[in-house]
């Protein structure tokens, strides 16, 4: 009798379990590093790369991060939101160029525009891999005291910055 009933128990689970999955959003990836210490970086500015920056300058604020490449065609689609963001005046954006051609970076933001404080070349992809990249875009929101709070998984939707972002910064914002 059992061996009736053993297909169609197996059947169930695995009914369960798919369920279970169809409902979840590939895009809500945990990152090992939400609540610990952004990872430290001093990279060539885009701008001026005889310059460079680190992150440890914007300890004190709360900015976002965000990975993108101008290979990358969800980059593309979520430009116009990061320049609305950006035109809110409420968070300074940073940006970490990835695995790019610094000149094919700069001509992107030329026709696109630039909404970002400031932009850093990982032309190798050190520091993503430090940051857990694994494609771009990515975007992370870092706390004032340089505490990654939220991480964002493929291209930022105006949406997101309404449900999630703004809320979010405006709290990080008020903490000490």
């Amino acid at each position: 009798m059992l061996k009736f009933f053993a297909p169609l128990l197996l059947f169930v689970v695995l009914a369960i379990f798919l369920a279970i999955g169809l409902q979840l959003n590939p895009r809500d990836l945990p990152s090992p590093l939400i609540e610990k210490p952004a990872p430290v970086f001093d990279l060539p500015d885009l701008a001026s790369p005889e310059k460079s920056f680190s992150n440890e300058l914007m300890k004190g604020q709360v900015y976002v991060l965000n990975v993108w490449a101008s290979w990358c065609v969800s980059c593309r689609a979520e430009h116009t939101v990061l320049n609305r963001l950006a035109a809110m005046k409420v968070v300074h954006l940073v940006g970490l160029n990835y695995k790019d051609e610094p000149q094919d970076a700069r001509r992107w933001l030329q026709q696109l525009g630039n909404p970002y404080y400031v932009n850093v070349i990982d032309y190798e992809g050190r520091t993503g891999i430090d940051y857990g990249v694994y494609g771009v875009p990515e975007t992370y929101i870092v706390d004032k005291k340089g505490v990654i709070r939220y991480k964002h998984t493929g291209p930022v939707a105006d949406s997101d910055i309404e449900q999630t972002f703004l809320p979010m910064i405006k709290q990080l914002k008020t903490e000490v």
